[in-house]
């Protein structure tokens, strides 16, 4: 069986699907590896190592996806009229698509997975059970995520992280807060204290307390009956009302004006993420503070985030809103990437038939299968529409 590894087209990504590492395993489980050249070129892998590692190199899209059974995937393929090429096209019948493919966002894009006949699997939709952690390609994107937020904070705030003692005098260590502590806030609390700086955080979810406290910052945030069950049987945040936001906001606003640091990592699944730093708390803040939003992509938890853009307020406050933070640390990224699609393939590899075998009523595979034999088959997409 064919195993296709494209280039990513849509802009601004710079992961790749396979590294050489991952190359070498593909191909030891019988698979023919055809990477497009220069797919990791941006993540500091060229087609050289590729090739060492049993792949051949194919110089376009057409041809790395000719004959493909399995395609892999950052994002999802470029459809038509969606940038330079029609890659959804170009991917044979019959074959199987993995990727983040943010079907959710978009219903069309499952349906047209299912016309052109394509088994697609989302993995963004992963269930977060134990047997699906070492595949959980957002764990591992978010972890990634949380640690350069707080190296480009740190690069963007024009004093120290940590307590500077000089002959001159001493410069007092940053002020940190965290809002969310989910897998990138936490590791932004430990990136953050790692540096030296003084770390809090708040977090809607009662588990989340703990958790921040064991890293050594301080827990902010307001806390009543509602909030103990503001979390999914899925580690997500739940959407919670709107007089526990008012309330929790009264709490962050108090705090975020003594801050040098914030960094924005809430998200709520399926949903636009919540405005958590509002214009007002901005305006109070000192000047030469700085936010830095990784929810950018899904809206922002600052309301004057730019999503794509870093901006400064009038009263000086630096707002860092770049898309896909993982991204911006490609070579880290794409080697856990690689993984978690290496580790879902070998799962459900069948030996005997050389090829994968994605069991119907696998609890993994009802969370990440979007299509199958020409239907739609995912249950939030079919009562979607």
């Amino acid at each position: 069986m064919r195993l296709a590894v494209l280039k990513e087209r849509r802009a601004g990504e710079t992961r790749v699907a396979a590294t050489p590492e991952t190359v070498k395993k593909l191909v030891a489980l019988g698979l023919a590896v055809a990477v497009e050249s220069g797919a990791g070129l941006a993540s500091g892998l060229p087609d050289a190592q590729y090739r060492e590692a049993g792949a051949e190199i194919a110089p376009d899209a057409a041809s790395t996806l000719a004959g493909a059974g399995i395609v892999l995937k950052v994002r999802a393929p470029l459809a038509r009229g969606e940038g330079e090429r029609d890659e959804l096209s170009l991917i044979p019948r019959g074959a199987l698509l993995i990727g983040t493919l943010d079907a959710l966002s978009d219903a069309g894009r499952a349906r047209a997975y299912a016309e052109a006949g394509i088994d697609a699997c989302s993995m963004e939709l992963l269930p977060r059970i134990t047997r699906a952690q070492s595949m959980d390609v957002l764990s591992s994107q978010a972890n990634l995520a949380g640690y350069r937020a707080v190296v480009e904070g740190a690069g963007a705030f024009d004093k120290g992280f940590p307590m500077l003692m000089t002959a001159a005098g001493t410069i007092p260590a940053a002020n940190v807060f965290v809002m969310g502590a989910g897998v990138a806030g936490l590791q932004a609390i430990a990136t953050a204290r790692r540096l030296g700086g003084r770390v809090s955080a708040t977090d809607v979810r009662p588990a989340a307390k703990e958790e921040i406290k064991s890293l050594g910052a301080s827990f902010v945030g307001y806390e009543d009956a509602e909030s103990q069950a503001a979390q999914t049987a899925g580690g997500y945040a739940r959407q919670l009302s709107a007089e526990f936001y008012a309330k929790q906001a009264e709490v962050v606003a108090a705090h975020v004006v003594k801050q040098d640091v914030v960094i924005c990592t809430a998200l709520v699944q399926g949903r636009k993420a919540p405005t958590l730093l509002t214009a007002e708390m901005v305006a109070g803040m000192k000047p030469g503070s700085v936010v830095v939003d990784i929810a950018a992509d899904a809206g922002g938890n600052c309301a004057l985030t730019v999503p794509g853009e870093s901006i400064t307020t009038e009263g000086g406050v630096k707002i860092l809103g770049h898309r896909n933070w993982p991204g911006r640390i490609p070579a880290a990224a794409s080697s856990l990437y690689a993984r978690n699609l290496l580790t879902f393939l070998t799962t459900f590899w069948d030996k005997e038939a050389g090829a994968p075998k994605l069991p119907a009523e696998d609890e993994i595979i009802r969370g990440v299968a979007l299509t199958r034999a020409g239907a739609v088959i995912h249950p939030q997409l079919q009562t979607a529409g």
